[in-house]
């Protein structure tokens, strides 16, 4: 058993045998994949996801920027922190989360960290997202236009002893905001010392990992 300093995941990269996608799906893809592991070859299928980024905006009365919005697969309006995409080739994470913070929330922020990385179901897919912390935070020069499930958002600030009390008392159900909301308050806690910068690297992501490494091998190549 690991010591609390050495309590860490552990990336692994097995070969991969062959891999396919035998759905090719409107925002995601599904991905089948044979690899090999402990001397046997195993077959998993899993959602290709770009991955993501969310953003716990805190504001200088320490009330934390929740939206709601409709999920179609669960049926529900649930409250969520402003999240989106990593769907725009090359584009640098922290951009995304600036971008993200202004369209679901007409909302900048001055100061930016991040707060903690997710995989939010390893077991199913391959999606890693950073949640940013953003404080500092004001008003966009211009509102953005939302459409579809976004039209109709509801925007909330909420005092963050508040959202810990709902996270608790089970009656809001994102994953994203549930460890949003509790690593802010533990991070509080401790004077923000855990706190990573703003362009701090991301190695757990599984495809920037992987083109980081592809990028430094063709450099060194070069």
């Amino acid at each position: 058993m690991a010591d609390g300093g050495a309590f860490r995941d552990e990336p692994f990269r097995p070969e991969i045998v062959s891999s396919e996608v035998p759905f090719d799906g409107k925002i995601w893809d599904v991905r089948r994949d044979t690899f090999r592991y402990n001397g046997e070859e195993i077959t998993r299928e899993y959602v290709d996801h770009t991955g993501a980024v969310a953003v716990l905006a805190l504001d200088d009365q320490d009330r934390v920027l929740l939206i709601k919005q409709y999920r179609h697969p669960v049926r529900h309006r649930d409250w969520e922190v402003p999240a989106g995409l990593l769907d725009i080739l090359g584009e640098d994470p922290l951009i995304a989360a600036q971008r993200e913070l202004a369209e679901e929330a007409d909302l900048e922020a001055e100061r930016w960290n991040v707060l903690t990385d997710v995989f939010t179901s390893p077991g199913g897919n391959d999606e890693a997202i950073r949640v940013y912390l953003a404080r500092g935070v004001r008003a966009t020069a211009e509102a953005f236009e939302r459409e579809a499930e976004e039209a109709d958002i509801e925007v909330a600030w909420v005092p963050l002893e508040d959202a810990v009390d709902a996270v608790l008392e089970r009656r809001v159900h994102n994953a994203v905001l549930i460890i949003a909301v509790l690593a802010a308050r533990v991070a509080r806690e401790k004077g923000w010392a855990s706190l990573g910068a703003a362009d701090a690297p991301w190695p757990s992501h599984p495809k920037l990992a992987a083109a980081e490494a592809e990028t430094a091998g063709q450099s060194a190549a070069g």
